[in-house]
């Protein structure tokens, strides 16, 4: 077993899903990018970790899987996907005793070569997204979303001094928690390793070799420059140029999406699919998001301050909204998609198919009620603001339990209308 200092863990939103999980579980995949904090999250949970990026243990299991589990449990395998054949024994031994508390599997991509059986009834599986604000800590929140999605019009209020500038340093200082810790320029430096490595080694480690590597780089810029909207697949191709590429053809862009969603690195929210009321024309694109906002800053050359200022040059924004705008919209999509998982809800977002009518977030109850959010940049609310939001409320009734407004502003209120006004740093688990 490796020694760890727990010390300086910070908690995470989804320890409270793993706990409850694993003391009814004899198996759990713990799933998200690398250096979202997996390992440090889970081997909190075990006695001995099995880490598969160790060449020496690594050997010993594609020996032996089966041989490898003989240890004392709980245990944490790491980095699983460089075995894949440790998925089927784990499967195995779950079949032999099912109690709980037995296994822990961390991945940071889903291998191309997948396990002979799926796991299902075996091992499930559990989404870590980076810091959410909350976890960061930017500030006490005073909003649950799980009280919003509750139908009960929880109470709405609280204040805070986090304002359009902080939320600027949070895009960009990402919520990857060990690059988060370091400077501005340690964190700039970071994160482009990190981009270069993903490509230089995990996509070839995932067995893909593209004639040009640097290619599925400049087609990330161009995906990070449609962050937060539906622009088709088509337009981000051709922007490739822009970016310093040639366009790349559809079939290699294809093949660029599914290895980068393969390693977790994307992120796109799904357009929602009502099924149980009249709602019709709604389009199934999806929302274009990276794992982290603070990747896309990067790849668009925006710092915080050029953030706040608008002097980033040569950012593909296909829509009428600033890049600060598309950003902070992702920034909150990241913390309201950890809030709604350990609320069990789903999330996604709505468009028309003529785009009259969109909403930037739909989390989705268990029995279909909806919670509906709108992300603005402006932390004055006015009418204008919350139009689709009332529309929706006139659509279906009461199976939206509540909407909200997601700003930069530092009140949170309801307006007269019942529609809350919750800025970003006040909203929590």
């Amino acid at each position: 077993m490796h020694s760890t200092d727990m010390s300086a863990y910070v908690p995470r939103v989804v320890d409270t899903e793993l706990d409850e999980l694993f003391a009814e579980l004899p198996a759990l995949s713990l799933e998200g990018p690398k250096g979202v904090g997996k390992t440090a999250t889970a081997r909190r949970r075990v006695r001995t970790i099995i880490s598969l990026d160790d060449e020496q243990q690594r050997v010993l299991a594609e020996a032996s899987p089966a041989q490898a589990l003989l240890v004392p449990m709980p245990v944490l395998i790491d980095e699983w996907q460089r075995v894949p054949g440790m998925w089927d024994a784990v499967r195995r031994s779950v079949d032999e005793s099912y109690a709980p508390g037995q296994y822990l599997l961390a991945g940071s991509a889903i291998p191309r070569d997948l396990p002979v059986h799926s796991g299902a009834g075996r091992i499930v599986q559990v989404r870590m997204r980076p810091m959410t604000l909350a976890e960061r800590g930017v500030a006490t929140p005073t909003v649950s979303l799980r009280a919003l999605l509750s139908g009960t019009r929880a109470v709405v209020g609280g204040t805070t001094e986090f304002a359009l500038a902080d939320y600027a340093r949070e895009i960009v200082a990402s919520g990857f928690p060990a690059i988060r810790r370091q400077s501005a320029r340690t964190q700039r430096r970071q994160i482009a390793s990190y981009l270069q490595l993903a490509v230089d080694r995990d996509v070839r480690e995932y067995g893909v070799n593209f004639r040009r590597p640097e290619q599925v780089l400049h087609w990330m810029s161009a995906y990070a420059g449609a962050t937060s909207t539906t622009t088709s697949l088509e337009k981000i191709r051709t922007a490739v140029s822009v970016r310093g590429g040639d366009d790349p053809s559809k079939l290699t862009t294809l093949a660029y999406r599914e290895v980068l969603e393969r390693l977790w690195l994307l992120d796109a929210v799904p357009g929602w699919a009502p099924s149980r009321n009249a709602l019709t024309r709604l389009t199934q694109a999806p929302k274009h998001h990276l794992a982290d906002p603070a990747l896309a800053a990067h790849l668009l050359g925006a710092d915080a301050t050029a953030l706040v200022h608008g002097t980033v040059s040569g950012a593909f924004v296909p829509r009428h909204a600033t890049l600060l705008g598309q950003l902070f919209e992702s920034l909150v999509t990241q913390s309201v998609r950890v809030y709604a998982q350990a609320a069990e809800a789903n999330t996604y977002h709505l468009r028309t198919r003529e785009g009259r009518q969109e909403i930037d977030l739909i989390v989705q109850r268990h029995d279909h009620r909806v919670l509906a959010l709108e992300v603005k940049l402006n932390p004055a609310v006015n009418d204008d603001d919350v139009r689709h939001l009332r529309w929706l409320q006139e659509e279906l009734g009461d199976d939206v339990v509540d909407a909200v407004v997601v700003t930069t502003g530092r009140q949170a209120y309801r307006r007269d209308d019942g529609i809350a006004v919750v800025p970003a740093a006040l909203l929590g688990p």
